[in-house]
């Protein structure tokens, strides 16, 4: 599960982009007790979800020439002109080109070569987010991908992920995914092939949040307008979840983590 000892190639920052800033503040607000926080008039309407004080993620409107509703993963690279560089000759895509934000750190966003987009985060004064892995917090995130083995190659080359094969009891083989050189123990997510899984149709990143009971939180997603994508199911090895989207259609995903073993 990801903590907030960000290491290179690791998930740093998540946020959302959404018709409506207000609206996805109350949702994920009643189901998370997040707190959303402008971060002032020159930041563009850009703003952080807090929860008990430390930053969970960031939000901020956006526009239907900037895509639909959708939240975006982001990893923590050295350089970003060399991440988006890397992303080229990989046969990926740059998005938008570094930019420095503000003296908090350098962004560039890119595509993998299925066209999944993702973020790259040079840290500056700001690291990352203030929290992960906790109650309420990023826990995991998952690439839905039409060719596994290329999108491992993919990342390998531009952020230096090394995948490896789980099986989980009832539920087959997962490929994990972890940065270069910090083992198994620091694994933060997968990749899935979307020929096996027809609820997912296009390449993207989903993040996972840890609720205390996933349940719970499908009923309360529902009453603030939510839609469930995927009722809860329980994977052993890895806890119960589901597959949500906001009022809006950003979609996401919540965990309870399985309790760890002795």
């Amino acid at each position: 599960m990801l903590t907030t000892r960000f290491v290179t190639g690791a998930p740093n920052w998540t946020d959302v982009g959404t018709s409506d800033i207000d609206g996805a503040a109350s949702f994920y607000g009643g189901l998370f007790g997040w707190r959303f926080r402008s971060a002032g008039p020159e930041a563009g309407g850009y703003g952080f979800f807090e929860l008990d004080g430390r930053i969970v993620a960031g939000g901020a409107r956006t526009t239907p020439e900037q895509g639909p509703p959708s939240w975006t993963v982001y990893f923590q690279v050295p350089d970003a002109e060399a991440a988006a560089k890397a992303s080229e000759r990989a046969h990926g895509g740059v998005l938008m080109r570094p930019m420095d934000v503000m003296g908090q750190g350098t962004v560039a966003m890119l595509a993998d070569r299925a066209g999944a987009v993702f973020g790259v985060w040079q840290p500056g004064r700001l690291g990352g987010l203030g929290v992960a892995g906790e109650t309420g917090a990023l826990c995991w995130v998952e690439l839905y991908t039409p060719d596994v083995a290329a999108a491992a190659a993919y990342y390998r080359a531009v952020l230096g992920l090394e995948t490896s094969a789980v099986t989980f009891p009832g539920a087959g083989t997962y490929t994990c995914v972890n940065p270069a050189g910090e083992g198994e123990e620091s694994m933060f997510g997968g990749f899935v092939p979307l020929a096996d899984d027809p609820l997912e149709t296009d390449a993207h990143w989903l993040p996972y949040f840890a609720v205390a009971d996933a349940d719970a939180a499908v009923a309360r997603a529902g009453e603030l307008g939510g839609a469930v994508r995927m009722p809860v199911t329980d994977v052993e090895g890895a806890g119960r979840l589901a597959r949500l989207a906001d009022p809006y259609g950003a979609r996401f995903a919540v965990l309870r983590p399985a309790p760890r073993e002795a």
